[in-house]
């Protein structure tokens, strides 16, 4: 990790992905792999491969971000969020004119005051508490958080090893957070109907041990989706004609109905 001439960390450039019918971000180039059109071997999958005895790629799931906390919610409900109060930002963080950490805050703020996908219920919090009243907004106050354990096994090929269906990830709309690069931890939580949730033993193809454990989800539904969103590309078809699957990534959190 470096650090700019403005003081703000950096990290080796990653994708930003935002599930859903729209296209992801933009692909910022690395030097991973990459096959059709760019998108890396791996990001998106078919449920069908998510099948204990399976080898599959595994795409880089690191949390490259710079590592940040959380702030007390006493604390970061009393900081200004929103475009508006940029200017207000920018002077709490010692942000100056163009600097990467401003332009980085405005594009953070955009994303969350943009409107919702079609379907998709979002809210970008900045504490723990927030993001646990967001979950228990969507799914009721019986909840449970997964995530991946850790990003053993990025950019290699894995072995599937015993797969669990999420029980209540169906009937209910999981919540998933993402983290976002800003001065402080901030999270980008949103859920979205049929969707399944799983979660597998990811195993060395060679020596069969137990390298992770990872957390995916699979959309069902992707007739809205754009014809050109990168899971397509990847997976050579098309709007509503199969459901995309992809891992949940290092740090981020995922929450469904607890099932006894």
């Amino acid at each position: 990790m470096n650090s700019s001439s403005d003081g703000v960390a950096t990290t080796k450039p990653s994708t930003i992905y935002i599930y859903g019918p729209s296209p992801p971000d933009t692909i910022v180039a690395t030097d991973d792999k990459k096959v059709n059109g760019g998108v890396e071997k791996g990001l998106f999958f078919r449920e069908s491969m998510l099948k204990s005895g399976n080898v599959m790629p595994m795409p880089d799931i690191r949390d490259n971000l710079p590592k940040r906390s959380f702030l007390p919610r006493c604390i970061s409900a009393e900081l200004p969020f929103s475009t508006s109060k940029l200017a207000e930002l920018k002077q709490i963080f010692h942000a100056i004119e163009n600097s990467a950490m401003g332009k980085i805050m405005a594009q953070t703020l955009g994303e969350c005051e943009g409107a919702a996908l079609q379907d998709e219920t979002k809210r970008c919090v900045a504490s723990i508490e927030d993001m646990i009243d967001f979950a228990t907004s969507v799914l009721g106050h019986d909840v449970m958080v997964r995530s991946t354990e850790s990003a053993r096994g990025s950019k290699q090929e894995v072995l599937i090893g015993v797969v669990k269906r999420i029980e209540g990830s169906e009937v209910s709309k999981p919540v998933a957070c993402h983290r976002r690069l800003f001065p402080y931890i901030v999270y980008y939580c949103h859920s979205f109907p049929n969707v399944r949730s799983y979660e597998a033993d990811i195993l060395d193809p060679k020596s069969k041990a137990k390298i992770n454990h990872g957390v995916a989800i699979c959309h069902m539904n992707t007739s809205t989706w754009s014809p050109i969103h990168e899971s397509f590309l990847l997976l050579g078809s098309g709007p509503g004609q199969i459901e995309v699957c992809h891992w949940i990534y290092e740090n981020n959190p995922i929450w469904t109905i607890a099932k006894s």
